[in-house]
């Protein structure tokens, strides 16, 4: 087997996958008798141990692993089982997505969470999306507003993560999310007191959050970053989503793709919204929607702590005690 795994630092999240792992769960995957011609781990993801393994059967296929049961968060826990349940509500978007072929839960292989997928054609948006004049990139973010728009217009059962647990309030599901966040910040020994207190200022307007009154569906990740690109095309032309792992119900106003499109106005960006349509501008939308631009500088939080980015942190919790003041003017 050529195995090519990314050499990383003893405290890095991502935890190594030995070759004699990899060649265990492919042949519980597919076959005894299956041999892995090669493995090779791709960089650009944070989470998952991901690679590209060629089985000497036509296209190679892409395994990624799930961290250990131990190093899930209490906020976002078991996110490729949350994906997994959520490809049936995916289905408008089921022609860009990646393939499931095989998937274990069990542990009784490697111990941790895996999931075989075929792989998707092109080339990652994030290598390539920067190489077309900017003017170009308008096409890009045009289609990428179709595609949100197409995933937020299913329906769900109720609010939260799409794998469970559900609530009936839009408030309970996002107040539990913030709870769970700050314990994820407890017990590695850092500051939560900015979360409670942004708990306790948003609760005061606890109503305003519960207008939202159905659950849609949120891809969560949907950007740059989880998106290909047709490989030469003379236009930046999507062909693939991957990474759905972060799928919620909610109010379409806090999804991921919304926050971003909003970032830099009188950009490219802004023909996110010729294909996704306008936002609600009210009063109480604009209240809402620095709940929710809350909920991102946490999640953010979570990820620069787990990453160790001493300078993002003190800057996310500064974005955080701003964001606190204003909902509370």
């Amino acid at each position: 087997m050529d195995y090519q795994p990314i050499v990383r630092a003893a405290d890095d999240f991502q935890r190594p996958v030995s070759a004699a792992e990899i060649q265990a769960v492919v042949r519980a995957a597919f076959g005894a008798d299956v041999e892995v011609f090669s493995a090779i781990e791709l960089g650009g993801g944070y989470y998952n141990t991901t690679f590209r393994v060629d089985l000497g059967q036509g296209k190679p296929v892409i395994l990624r692993i799930a961290p250990e049961p131990g190093r899930q968060s209490h906020a976002d826990p078991e996110l490729m089982r949350n994906e997994y349940i959520s490809v049936p509500y995916l289905a408008p978007v089921a022609n860009l997505l990646p393939r499931n072929l095989a998937v274990d839960f069990t542990h009784q292989v490697i111990g941790r969470d895996y999931l075989f997928q075929t792989m998707l054609d092109g080339v990652p948006a994030a290598s390539v999306l920067n190489s077309y004049p900017q003017p170009e990139r308008a096409s890009f973010f045009r289609d990428l507003g179709g595609i949100a728009r197409a995933v937020h217009e299913v329906r769900g059962p109720g609010f939260g993560r799409v794998a469970g647990p559900t609530h009936q309030q839009w408030s309970d599901a996002l107040f539990t999310w913030f709870d769970r966040a700050a314990a994820d910040l407890t017990d590695s020994g850092h500051e939560a007191g900015d979360i409670a207190k942004l708990v306790e200022v948003a609760d005061r307007n606890r109503a305003l959050l519960d207008e939202v009154a159905e659950p849609r569906l949120l891809h969560g990740d949907l950007w740059v970053g989880n998106v290909m690109l047709a490989q030469g095309a003379a236009h930046p032309t999507i062909t693939g989503v991957f990474d759905c792992d972060r799928t919620w119900w909610g109010d379409p106003q806090a999804d991921w793709p919304i926050y971003l499109a909003q970032r830099k106005p009188g950009s490219e960006r802004d023909a996110f919204w010729e294909n996704y349509g306008q936002l609600g501008h009210s009063e109480h939308a604009q209240w809402r929607a620095l709940v929710y631009e809350a909920k991102h500088a946490v999640g953010l939080l979570l990820e620069y702590h787990r990453f160790g980015w001493a300078k993002e942190i003190a800057e996310t919790y500064g974005e955080i005690r701003a964001l606190i003041a204003r909902l509370a003017d």
